[in-house]
């Protein structure tokens, strides 16, 4: 393979004892054909000198921007710009809260905020310290922002605790990075709009109707159809989840607000996924002032809320494509058959409620995708992320044979 081929690999190094583990992740890339340039923080210096990096990678180690030594004065820029991963094992409580935090006061921290290619981390730390709320907080932050973690391993480590936060052998970091490498780009081109969330329908400024949904599934799908090379904008109502920081995100509570998002946003689209759950009725009325509690009984007049879903069928482009979503709770396979052709679906995902696993605010889905022409694919339960996947392979599937 030239070395114009080969895939480029920015390893960084944080300082804790797993530090040394580093050359065998650096080893690994480079038996599968990566190129890796390495980078150290000061501390992880006191575990392993960058002479050790610096003959095995043929390159310079930049520990610090502004050393004498160092042949590019903005290092942090280049080094972080032309690579296509940035892998950081092990990656310390400290970088991690500096990466959750968007704190950069020093070459690696720095490298990250400049980085436009996706980053794996493998945690290592104390027990006590990855359990730390703080810590759990700023990995859920990270994940939030797209970053893939791989999660450490349980054992005993050098200050004889027994728990997690081992570093994850080196064989398994080196087999999802590779992964992340070899992450199909299928979709570029594709300009996909997302909606995701539960809308909310105001009663009075007090109280409003709403349901369950998490939003999971759609933040899945836009970070999957992202990482495939997608052009993708989510219009999001509540979630339980924050929507990841580097997709194009439109805020819309109400059914109509989500409407209008949409309608204002379809004609730039070339992928419709309709993965909110919209509601289908709104209060007649809504009160200017809190309803007070006078009696044991309330009445509230509800009225239709427009049917995106349907208004973009009716009305799609040439060459769009449109994914709807049933939820049900029986007769499954019947409904979403229907509602497939009844609003001019393309592909209709559908899932049972009712089944453990596949319900809402659940981190797993089953489902079964459904499209015109072909035998329903039913799927076992799975990561929303691998189902999305799913759901974007059908996607490509009508588009090859448009």
């Amino acid at each position: 393979m030239s070395n114009e081929n080969k895939k480029r690999v920015a390893l960084c190094v944080s300082g804790g004892i797993a530090a040394y583990k580093a050359v065998e992740v650096l080893r690994g890339l480079q038996k599968a054909g990566c190129n890796v340039r390495v980078s150290m923080t000061k501390r992880a210096c006191e575990f392993i000198t960058p002479l050790t990096f610096r003959a095995l990678s043929g390159s310079h180690v930049v520990v610090d921007d502004y050393a004498p030594d160092n042949p590019d004065p903005i290092a942090h820029i280049t080094f972080s710009q032309s690579v296509d991963l940035l892998l950081v094992a092990p990656a310390t409580a400290n970088i991690i809260a500096k990466f959750a935090n968007g704190i950069a006061d020093d070459f690696l921290s720095t490298t990250y905020l400049a980085s436009n290619a996706p980053v794996l981390i493998a945690p290592a730390m104390n027990t006590t310290m990855l359990l730390h709320p703080a810590t759990q907080r700023n990995l859920q932050k990270l994940k939030e922002d797209n970053v893939r973690i791989v999660e450490p391993d349980s054992g005993e480590m050098a200050c004889k605790t027994i728990g997690p936060g081992r570093l994850s052998e080196p064989e398994r970091i080196v087999a999802v990075a590779l992964e992340m490498l070899s992450a199909k780009q299928d979709l570029k081109g594709e300009r996909v709009l997302i909606t995701t969330g539960a809308t909310r329908e105001e009663i009075d400024p007090v109280r409003f109707i709403s349901n369950h949904s998490s939003g999971k599934m759609g933040i899945a799908l836009a970070q999957e159809a992202r990482e495939r090379g997608a052009d993708v904008t989510l219009v999001t109502g509540a979630t339980s989840v924050s929507p990841p920081a580097n997709i194009d995100t439109i805020r819309a509570i109400s059914a109509q607000e989500m409407f209008d998002a949409v309608m204002k946003e379809i004609s730039n689209t070339t992928v419709f996924i309709a993965a909110a759950a919209v509601a289908d009725y709104r209060p007649s009325q809504r009160a200017d002032n809190k309803i007070k509690k006078n009696s044991d009984e309330m009445t509230i007049a509800l009225e239709k809320t427009k049917d995106i879903l349907a208004e973009v069928g009716k009305t799609k482009q040439n060459g769009l494509l449109v994914v709807g979503f049933a939820a049900e709770t029986n007769d499954v396979l019947n409904h979403a058959k229907l509602k497939l052709e009844r609003k001019g679906l393309d592909v209709i995902v559908a899932n049972d409620i009712t089944q453990a696993g596949a319900g809402f605010n659940t981190d797993t889905n089953i489902i079964t995708i459904i499209t015109k022409d072909k035998e329903p694919i039913a799927l076992p339960m799975m990561s929303k992320s691998e189902a999305a996947n799913h759901i974007l392979d059908q996607v490509k599937n009508l588009r090859r044979n448009q």
